[in-house]
């Protein structure tokens, strides 16, 4: 009975400290919640990919589906109906991709929210818009996701900026 009492006392040191032993995420999770014009709430909810000394073009491939960050999926959730680029959302909980490309990015609403971010499926999108891709002044050296006041829903990443309006 004892050799089976200190089993246990050194089982549960070696579990704390196996615990103890995580490493910080290389794309850590961040949030963004904005009350909007209107009394509107939106929430993003996504992981930050950082450049490292890469370039962009290393990191995603343009014309294709990005799952917009990293790790989980990302989530856009709004309290709200909205209309994003003139286009009718439902209030709900949301992944958000793009397919960025040089000069027209596609953002997608899409229903499949709880998931790894790499996992879409076309069939579960709520709603696509397409949107200017602009070229910042500035590199922002760590993916950035902002929502303004006025309703503007900002996507910032190297010098690729994605803006879309929302009301």
């Amino acid at each position: 009975m004892k050799h089976l009492f200190t089993f246990f006392i050194l089982l549960s040191f070696f579990t704390v400290d196996a615990n103890a032993q995580k490493k910080p995420r290389l794309s850590p999770m961040d949030s963004v919640s904005t009350e909007i014009r209107g009394g509107k709430t939106i929430k993003i909810v996504y992981s930050r990919p950082t450049l490292r000394e890469r370039a962009l073009k290393d990191i995603i491939t343009f014309g294709e589906v990005w799952r917009t960050g990293a790790n989980e999926a990302t989530t856009f959730e709004t309290d709200s109906d909205l209309t994003i680029e003139g286009k009718r959302l439902p209030a709900g909980k949301y992944s958000l991709y793009t397919i960025p490309a040089k000069t027209q990015t596609t953002v997608i609403f899409n229903k499949n929210w709880d998931q790894w971010g790499t996992k879409y499926d076309e069939d579960f999108d709520a709603l696509r818009i397409k949107v200017p891709t602009r070229q910042a002044k500035r590199s922002t050296e760590q993916l950035t996701i902002d929502i303004r006041k006025n309703g503007t829903v900002s996507i910032d990443w190297e010098k690729m900026q994605i803006n879309f309006k929302v009301k």
